[in-house]
C-alpha cells in the first residue's frame, strides 16, 4: 500500500483562490488525491489539530488564523508520499522556500504559509483520522 499523509491548503491559499493550483502540484509530482474536502475548524478543532504547539506563544495566533477562513484538508498517497510532500510544499518560512515549491510561490509569510503537511508517517495516520473515517479515503 502507498504511503499516505495529510495536506491542509490553509485559509490565505483558499481565499487567495490558488487551490487548483496547489492541488495540481500534487498530482503532477505524482501524489493521489484519496480524499479531499474543504471545512471551516472550529477553534476546538484547531487546538485540537495544534495541540503540540499548546505552550508555544504562537499557539493563539495560530488557531486564530487557521479558524479565519475554510481549508482544504486532504489525503494525498503516493511513494514516499510524505517526504514528497514536504519537499513541494518548501520551507515554513517562504523567503527561505526553495523556487518553485508551494510556499515560495504562494505564501504570503512564515504564519500565512500556503499549507500544511505531515512530518511524518506516525504523524500522518493521526491527523488523517482527525479529519476523515476510514470510509471516505478512496
Amino acid at each position: 500500500m502507498a504511503e499516505r499523509t495529510l495536506s491542509i491548503i490553509k485559509p490565505d491559499a483558499v481565499s487567495k483562490g490558488v487551490i487548483g493550483k496547489i492541488v495540481d502540484r500534487f498530482e503532477s509530482n505524482d501524489l493521489r488525491i484519496a480524499a479531499m474536502k474543504k471545512v471551516q475548524l472550529s477553534r476546538a478543532m484547531a487546538e485540537q489539530f495544534y495541540a503540540i504547539h499548546r505552550e508555544r506563544p504562537f499557539f493563539g495566533e495560530l488557531v486564530g488564523f487557521m479558524t479565519s477562513g475554510p481549508v482544504v484538508v486532504m489525503v494525498l498517497e503516493g511513494d514516499n508520499a510524505v517526504a514528497k510532500n514536504r519537499e513541494l510544499m518548501g520551507a515554513t518560512n517562504p523567503k527561505e522556500a526553495a523556487a518553485g515549491t508551494i510556499r515560495a510561490d504562494f505564501a504570503e509569510s512564515i504564519d500565512a504559509n500556503a499549507v500544511h503537511g505531515s512530518d511524518s508517517a506516525e504523524n500522518a495516520a493521526l491527523e488523517i483520522s482527525q479529519f476523515f473515517a476510514e470510509f471516505e479515503i478512496l
